[in-house]
């Protein structure tokens, strides 16, 4: 794992950035910021812009920044994503967040989740305990590249710890650590399956024994791909399929299951503690918890990023950072 843990006065710096945006914005706008936040990340300091860039050119599986400044009055955990937004809860752990993550990639965001926020909330949320979205608890999360089925998906997934009293693990595989057969890998690398949108993307919550994952639409390809000396994974054993019929497409998703669970590691965020994971080289998880609703509970937000927003730009009709 690649980290740097801040000093106290790289964090001041980062603190001093960070007042000296919200003094002069009316209304925080992350969306409007996107553009403006790679000119004041020239300002962090050089230790941390240069242990950044140089995660990203090495591509560094899970990059750490410690230490990040969280504030100190910080409001109560909000019970849901959406009483984040409507209160504006944690907006400076937003810019925070932000300004790290565009030394590494551009932010982006997806119309189909959170109202089309570019930094999303991760807190536990009444009803939700048991599904396969960022909103769930009690069940854990299984190991997934983030937004699986589409080919835009984020080069990163990166998470600022603001709470986590439990110490809740995020759990991750590294591909270099998957032991597959020959055989197995030969067959993942063959464009014999079919990624499916997940529940934060339509709106519903899937009935996995139905098996109604297949039914929705999908984006066919393989699961390895990339260069062979460093090869890159697309997996998510609850959103993807095989190809009609294709039973050793079917088997090569089981024994990938099988070898992930033998290859699992966790990292446990504290506040102040960002995780970027390269979603290409990497899978990720939660740990299950009980939550509270007490104001207490895990929260973190959560943040997307593309090395070339021009990828956006180029599957769409209009220059957003939104994808539709």
């Amino acid at each position: 794992m690649n980290k740097i843990v801040l000093t106290d006065a790289e964090r001041a710096v980062v603190s001093a950035l960070v007042d000296e945006v919200f003094d002069r914005v009316d209304v925080w706008d992350p969306v409007a910021m996107v553009d403006e936040v790679p000119g004041l990340a020239e300002r962090l300091p050089l230790r941390l812009r240069e242990f950044l860039v140089n995660s990203r050119m090495a591509e560094a599986d899970v990059t750490v920044v410690a230490n990040l400044p969280v504030d100190e009055n910080l409001v109560p955990t909000p019970i849901g994503w959406d009483l984040a937004a409507k209160t504006g809860a944690g907006q400076r752990e937003e810019l925070v967040l932000l300004l790290c993550g565009t030394a590494l990639a551009d932010p982006f965001g997806w119309a189909t989740q959170q109202d089309g926020r570019v930094v999303h909330d991760v807190c536990p949320a009444p009803g939700m305990e048991n599904s396969l979205t960022s909103a769930s608890s009690a069940a854990p999360l299984t190991l997934h590249t983030e937004d699986v089925h589409h080919p835009c998906r984020g080069d990163y997934v990166s998470l600022f710890c603001l709470r986590n009293p439990d110490a809740v693990g995020t759990t991750f595989v590294r591909i270099a650590a998957l032991d597959l057969p020959a055989e197995t890998r030969e067959v993942l690398a063959q464009n014999r399956f079919r990624f499916h949108p997940d529940d934060s993307h339509i709106g519903a919550i899937v009935d996995l024994v139905e098996g109604e994952v297949r039914d929705r639409v999908f984006d066919p390809g393989s699961v390895i791909f990339g260069p062979a000396e460093r090869p890159y994974l697309r997996f998510d054993v609850d959103f993807m399929s095989a190809a009609g019929g294709d039973t050793e497409a079917e088997q090569a998703i089981q024994t990938t299951v099988d070898c992930l669970a033998r290859s699992v590691e966790r990292v446990i965020l504290e506040p102040g503690d960002a995780v970027f994971v390269d979603n290409y080289r990497v899978v990720h998880g939660r740990e299950p918890f009980v939550p509270r609703y007490d104001g207490k509970d895990r929260w973190l937000k959560r943040l997307n990023l593309i090395r070339d927003v021009r990828r956006l730009y180029a599957m769409s009709d209009t220059r957003s950072r939104i994808i539709a």
